[in-house]
């Protein structure tokens, strides 16, 4: 099948906002240009594509944006787009502008939508965005360190107050339904517990017991990072902390501050080699493909395939993560007893 060439391309963001989504707008900007290929930028997602929300890119828009939080390109729901007559409609689009491929930035939600267009004949490439690492082809995706370097300095400055008052924090991090952004805040916070969706939490022994051997151990202030999707929340663990021991427990909800501030320089490096990947995709005439970085590696899936896999838990960072907690030394006490 002979390839399509790329004379005009167009990058969207969707979903969430993550740092790091404009280092790679710019990336696929720059290298279009290089290969000889115009781009346009879609602004509002799908939304924008479907209404004509677009505006032209060249060298020097995207001057200086990798350093900028958020997206330039901003972000929007589109319920149209869920039904068949608003992808026919972004569809058009692209036949009315010239547009001969799309790269989208975002997570399973933006693979759904370019999956969807993919079988109306767009080519599409998608580039795995979000702080919650959730992405399951993908051992990283861009705004995850930026976030979880937010999330622990906000901690850190937390943490000043609450041994002031001898108290015990419970702090909410986001990750939607996945653990990842917890589990390593609370690795590079020291905190005395962490709660993730993906473990079943037995409270008297992974939770009352480290906060227990901190205190006999001389702590007087503690640390427990709770992710947004524990059933319950952040308020429910901090009523069973408070009810069981009665220490004054405080909640913090970190909220969407997890998703601004400048880019770390990995979310920079990985937004600018995977928006590379992706136009080069696309000239070489590939579609319906998603970057991924495995290791060290930048690959591609076919965006079904990719959406068909299941992501679990860093399982040396969790084991770690109970080790220097103590929870696996409850664990050993309760076996030998």
């Amino acid at each position: 099948m002979e390839s399509k060439q790329m004379r005009r391309i167009g990058v969207f963001t969707s979903g969430g906002d993550a740092p790091g989504m404009n280092a790679a707008v710019r990336s696929v900007v720059r290298t279009a240009l290089h290969m000889g290929i115009e781009c346009v930028g879609i602004r509002r997602g799908y939304y924008g594509l479907i209404n004509c929300d677009i505006i032209p890119l060249d060298f020097e828009s995207v001057s200086g944006i990798s350093r900028q939080g958020g997206t330039m390109l901003y972000s929007a729901r589109s319920e149209e787009f869920y039904q068949p007559k608003g992808r026919e409609k972004a569809v058009s689009t692209c036949k009315l502008l010239g547009i001969d491929g799309l790269v989208g930035i975002g997570g399973d939600g933006t693979f759904r939508g370019l999956l969807e267009l993919s079988k109306l004949g767009v080519s599409v490439v998608g580039i795995p965005g979000t702080i919650d690492n959730d992405i399951s082809c993908s051992t990283y995706t861009i705004g995850f360190d930026t976030a979880c370097n937010t999330a622990q300095d906000s901690i850190d400055k937390l943490r000043d107050t609450m041994q002031s008052h001898e108290r015990c924090s419970v702090v909410e991090v986001m990750g939607r339904h996945a653990g990842h952004l917890a589990l390593y805040v609370g690795v590079a916070c020291g905190a005395t517990a962490v709660v993730i969706p993906e473990q079943d939490i037995n409270y008297e022994h992974d939770l009352m017991e480290p906060i227990r051997r901190a205190r006999l151990n001389g702590r007087t202030h503690f640390m427990v990072i709770v992710a947004e999707g524990v059933e319950g929340g952040a308020y429910h663990v901090a009523e069973e902390i408070r009810n069981t021991t009665a220490l004054d427990t405080r909640v913090t909800i970190l909220g969407h501050v997890q998703r601004g501030g400048s880019p770390s320089s990995r979310d920079r490096v990985t937004a600018t080699h995977m928006g590379y990947e992706a136009v080069e995709l696309l000239a070489k005439g590939m579609t319906n493909r998603v970057i991924c970085l495995q290791g060290d590696q930048y690959v591609n899936y076919d965006i079904a395939e990719a959406l068909a896999m299941r992501k679990s838990l860093d399982p040396q960072t969790y084991t770690v993560m109970r080790a220097l907690t103590g929870m696996e030394q409850v664990k050993l006490k309760e076996e030998l007893l």
